[in-house]
């Protein structure tokens, strides 16, 4: 299962996963005419005014193939999709599947740095864009990274552009998706070990590295996930995070709920209120949020107390979710919450609809597949650390990644015998829940004593002003690092002295305390909906910093 440039699993595992039916030899374009066939006039998708059964997607897919092939794209090109929630999205995916070409997924919120970088490491020879969306020109972007690519070995030849092409030399999306399908695609289709499409890691530091995911593994991330989560033919699944997010694509997401007949509404905005009237008219029966969207969807729910009596149960990952926040998000909502903690690299966990009350609170869930492995060490050695406490997840299985797309062997990333270094630092229960404690690089190295930047923010989040909260480190000159608390209040920020009190009668220790705290209008994210840390730091990293008063999210 190895290609030339990503390492597959190795044989004897590829075996068992295939003898185990975890993985069952088929492609998503394969599929997708599957599901077409069985679930034929129910509704696939949904976006605005416009709606495709599943026959109807499959057409339309047919002819974006057909499209495609004849503009020169074939088996094994890689194309960088940056779309944001719209029905295209879906129909380049699944056309791009069934011609063997491989979509790199893009977020929205990437620009000039992170889309020459992914069109450089994947080799793309095409990419996908919308004319314009929420006030940006992907146009402009999209004529700046062919010119980067010109004299590439491996050049970027096409721009597809939904809406105005207008750069000269780019492709009409419309042209492309009216071509009638007729012409017999080459036997060469893709195979299931075929690599299916490009994730990008999710780390808040540094350019993104590409994960590689195969047709076998990724289709059981999602149809694993679906029956894990109860979905069914009733099931109606709102995209508010970005559709080219793992966690919206398949966990079990957009393709879960495709695979079980279900009903896709995309929507390009976050905002509660839109998605609200969505649940309202669609009879949404569940979503996933990230940490960051709970304090505003609980505060807009106030606000207009919408109907959202259809919602079986809400998603929360994507980051560690407060344990207060999860009590609110279930009594404010009215909904079943699910927590879910993974990584676009592999291994998902997930809370059950039926576990108890406390587990759905204060864990983020337990493996998915029985043969998903987990060893929780001690990140100076690599030896398992005692029942209970805390250390590094290191983990493998039939959907974990074994290495990164063109990027040789790493021993910071994966051990010898294939287990992939998370960097996340969890507690396992004996019930096999993970807590999850921190990052091993979101530490604070104060005078040699180590503060957990979670533990801190888990507290200041209690705080009755505080909506939102992280804790970075600042240089300074006697301790090496101190920690600085920026927030989100509602109301007057609490001072510096004021969060020392509270924290101190919350039983925290002396030296976590904040030596300085910030208030901002809005935490920046990253383009996967993260705080956005590094930003933070440039921010108020000096000990004498002077920041705007408010930062839009990116």
């Amino acid at each position: 299962m190895a290609g030339r440039d990503w390492v597959g699993w190795p044989v004897a595992d590829a075996d068992r996963y295939r003898s185990l039916k975890y993985w069952t030899g088929v492609t998503f374009g394969d599929l997708l005419r599957d599901w077409a066939a069985r679930y034929d006039q129910r509704t696939a998708l949904v976006d605005g005014a416009r709606r495709w059964t599943y026959a109807q997607l499959d057409q339309a897919v047919d002819r974006l193939v057909t499209g495609l092939h004849q503009l020169g794209i074939r088996r094994g090109d890689r194309v960088i999709v940056q779309l944001p929630n719209r029905a295209e999205f879906v129909e380049v995916w699944f056309a791009l599947q069934r011609l063997g070409a491989v979509p790199v997924h893009a977020m929205p919120g990437h620009r000039r740095a992170e889309i020459t970088h992914l069109a450089q490491v994947s080799g793309a020879v095409a990419y996908v864009i919308a004319d314009r969306h929420a006030g940006f020109d992907f146009r402009t972007l999209a004529a700046q990274v062919r010119e980067a690519r010109q004299d590439a070995d491996e050049p970027l030849r096409h721009v597809i552009v939904i809406g105005d092409p207008g750069q000269s030399g780019f492709v009409s999306y419309a042209d492309l998706s009216t071509v009638a399908p007729g012409q017999p695609l080459p036997p060469d289709g893709p195979a299931p070990s075929d690599l299916a499409l490009l994730l990008l890691s999710g780390g808040t530091t540094g350019l993104p590295k590409l994960i590689p995911r195969s047709h076998d593994d990724y289709a059981y991330n999602a149809r694993a996930s679906a029956e894990l989560c109860g979905l069914g033919s009733d099931t109606v699944y709102l995209a508010v995070l970005p559709i080219a997010f793992n966690f919206t694509l398949a966990c079990p997401g957009v393709l879960g709920t495709l695979t079980s007949g279900g009903t896709v509404v995309v929507t390009a905005s976050p905002d509660p209120q839109t998605a609200f009237s969505l649940i309202e008219r669609e009879g949404v029966t569940c979503t996933a949020l990230t940490p960051p969207l709970v304090p505003y969807w609980l505060e807009g729910y106030q606000e207009s107390r919408p109907d959202l009596s259809s919602l079986r149960f809400v998603q929360v990952g994507g980051a560690r979710l407060d344990d207060d926040l999860a009590r609110r998000l279930e009594a404010t909502l009215g909904t079943r919450l699910q927590q879910v903690y993974g990584m676009a690299e592999g291994l998902l966990n997930y809370t059950r609809l039926d576990d108890p009350d406390e587990l759905v609170h204060t864990t983020q869930g337990r493996p998915l597949c029985p043969d998903d492995e987990v060893r929780v060490v001690d990140p100076a050695d690599d030896q398992p650390v005692a029942p209970g406490e805390s250390g590094e997840l290191l983990t493998r299985g039939p959907y974990t990644l074994r290495g990164y797309y063109r990027a040789t062997a790493d021993a910071t990333s994966f051990t010898p015998d294939g287990f992939y270094r998370t960097g996340d630092l969890v507690r396992q229960l004996p019930s096999g829940h993970l807590v999850v404690t921190g990052r091993i690089k979101d530490q604070i190295n104060r005078g040699g004593e180590k503060i957990a930047a979670t533990e801190v923010e888990e507290l200041l989040l209690t705080h009755p002003s505080v909506r939102l909260a992280a804790l970075i480190a600042a240089p300074d000159d006697e301790w090496g690092e101190v920690p600085v608390a920026v927030l989100v209040c509602d109301g007057s920020p609490p001072t510096a002295r004021d969060v020392a009190d509270f924290l101190r009668t919350r039983g925290l220790a002396a030296f976590k305390l904040p030596h300085r705290v910030e208030c901002l209008d809005a935490l920046p994210l990253t383009p996967l909906g993260k705080i956005d840390k590094k930003r933070l730091t440039a921010m108020f990293a000096q000990p004498q910093s002077t920041p705007p008063s408010t930062v839009p999210p990116t």
